[in-house]
This record gives C-alpha cells, sequence and structure tokens, in this order.
C-alpha cells in the first residue's frame, strides 16, 4: 500500500542520543488519512494490526500495511484511549459511556468501571495496564458538559483487578491526560494537558499500589503533552504541538519527530515493536525505528 512521505515531516535531531533511536530508513510516513479527530493508537500483537479511535466519528478503525484502514467498531461511544492487557485483549477509554471496557475474546464487551464512589465518571481519557492486570486511567472533564461532572475532582485511578470500583492515586491535576509506566513499572508518568502548565510528572510506585513524589519531569512546548509512552530504555515519547517529542530517562530533550499536524497520542506496534505510530489530527502516522527501541 502506498504511503504519504510529505515533506512537511521531518526527524530534528538536538542531541547525539537521539541518534541511536534512528535507522538509516527511517521517515515518518502518513499511513491514512480523512477522519475527524484520531486518537487512542494500540498495536494488538496477536492480530499484528493497529485500532485508533475517531472520537467525532463515533468509530474504532483497524489498519494493517496491505489493507489499509477498516472499520472495526461503529458505534464506539466515542472511544478515546486504548491499550493491550497482558492477556491481549483491548481495554478502551469511552467518553460516550463514561466508562472504561474491555473487549472480549469472542468480541463480547465488558464495562469494567463506569463510578466511583456510586457517582458517574467524567470521561476516562487514556489508560495503562500493569502486569498485574491493574488498570490506570485519568478521567478529565473533556467528554463532557460542565453541569454533567459528578465526579469532586479530575482525578486518576487505579482498577485492580476483580474491583467494582476504583481507587483515586492522584486528585491534583488540572487536565489528567496521557500516562504511561517505565520499562520496569517502578515509575508513572502522567501528563496534565492544562494550557497553563503543559507538563508531565513522575510518580513513584508503592508496592502498595499508592503513587509518591509526582515531580514535574517534563513541560511541552510548543503544545500540551497529551499521549505518552515509554521504549524499552526508559526513553519517554510525548506528544506535542509539532509532533512527538523524544526525552531520555533523565529528562532531557534528544530530538523530535515531527508532524504536519498536532499529534495527539502515540504508540509501538509492529512485529518487532520498533514502529511509532502517531495520531494527529485527520491522519494517522508511523516511522520505523531502530529495532532496538521496542516498547516494554
Amino acid at each position: 500500500m502506498s504511503t504519504d512521505r510529505t515533506p512537511h515531516t521531518s526527524i530534528e535531531i538536538i542531541d547525539r542520543g537521539f541518534e541511536p533511536i534512528l535507522s538509516p530508513d527511517t521517515a515518518v510516513r502518513r499511513i491514512a488519512t480523512g477522519f475527524e479527530f484520531t486518537e487512542g493508537p494500540a498495536w494488538l500483537a496477536r492480530g499484528r494490526f493497529l485500532l485508533f479511535s475517531d472520537i467525532p466519528a463515533d468509530t474504532i478503525y483497524r489498519w494493517t500495511e496491505p489493507e489499509g484502514h477498516t472499520i472495526w467498531r461503529r458505534p464506539s461511544h466515542q472511544a478515546n484511549g486504548n491499550t493491550e492487557d497482558p492477556q491481549g485483549r483491548l481495554v478502551t477509554c469511552e467518553h460516550g459511556s463514561r466508562s472504561v471496557t474491555r473487549t472480549e475474546d469472542d468480541g463480547a464487551i465488558t464495562t469494567l468501571v463506569s463510578t466511583h464512589q456510586g457517582k458517574k465518571l467524567n470521561s476516562p481519557n487514556d489508560l495503562a495496564v500493569g502486569r498485574d492486570g491493574a488498570i490506570w486511567f485519568t478521567d478529565p472533564p473533556y467528554g463532557i458538559r460542565p453541569e454533567q461532572a459528578e465526579q469532586p475532582a479530575n482525578y486518576v485511578f487505579r482498577l485492580d483487578p476483580g474491583a467494582a470500583e476504583p481507587v483515586s492515586v492522584a486528585d491534583d491535576f488540572s487536565r489528567p491526560n496521557g500516562l504511561c509506566f517505565s520499562p520496569d513499572q517502578k515509575f508513572l508518568y502522567i501528563a496534565d494537558s492544562d494550557a497553563e502548565l503543559h507538563h508531565i510528572r513522575r510518580f513513584r510506585v508503592r508496592s502498595d499500589g499508592s503513587l509518591a513524589a509526582g515531580e514535574i519531569f517534563v513541560t511541552i512546548d510548543p503544545g500540551m503533552p497529551d499521549g505518552i509512552r515509554t521504549d524499552r530504555t526508559g526513553r519517554l515519547f510525548s506528544t506535542a504541538a509539532d509532533g512527538v517529542h523524544v526525552f531520555s530517562s533523565e529528562g532531557k530533550l534528544l530530538g523530535k519527530i515531527k508532524t504536519s499536524q498536532s499529534a495527539s497520542n502515540c504508540a509501538f506496534g509492529g512485529p518487532a515493536r520498533n514502529t511509532l505510530f502517531i495520531t494527529a489530527v485527520d491522519s494517522v502516522w508511523a516511522v520505523d525505528l531502530n529495532p532496538s527501541v521496542n516498547s516494554p
């Protein structure tokens, strides 16, 4: 299938630490376009395909290199963030239903959580699943009107396996958005997409599942952080207004993977897990990085 290698995209090297990430044929390519607003890329390893959301279109799309994109689920209840759990099942944040759901092996959809302390969630946005199966997700108010909010804060939650309701692990965010673990899962990174803050905080994950510290790790400029991911060495990839910014595990900006539109989310996938898929407004982009850059 042909792809668009538009000249409006580029790789910007800021520090030599970015060079090992790149392969000789690294190129940013647009693999799908014509959507309303793309989000939530997730690679399903068992099926060897990419899923991503178009929130206003109420659709989750499926993409493969030979076939391009096709409708995978419609309606999707305004699905936003997606991820794969340790069993290879899709877990999704749904704005429309104000819930977190799981797609079972037979295609059935299970609602995992929709309330906290008996009140409706705001609009679950993005999520990460720990090795123990606990689901960590953010709950900003982007998908609802102000008068619809029932939660007293915009929480970050942890839903333990088998639990009926989640536990609040952070309540001091303005607009909690993307989140991801460090490769060893000792740290959790959480983006705050407030226009005045636009930073990513790093928390230490305690043995009981609570969070400690929470210092500002990096600030994104231009734009705001949205979806974030780490690779197996601990480098942090964050979406921004000009694409994806790549930071060392110490928080040093190494380089940028630029797109011609503001990026909303990103995820690693492909057979070697070294393809970075990027959702950006009406398109989906992909960049093949060095094979050593594997998602944890």
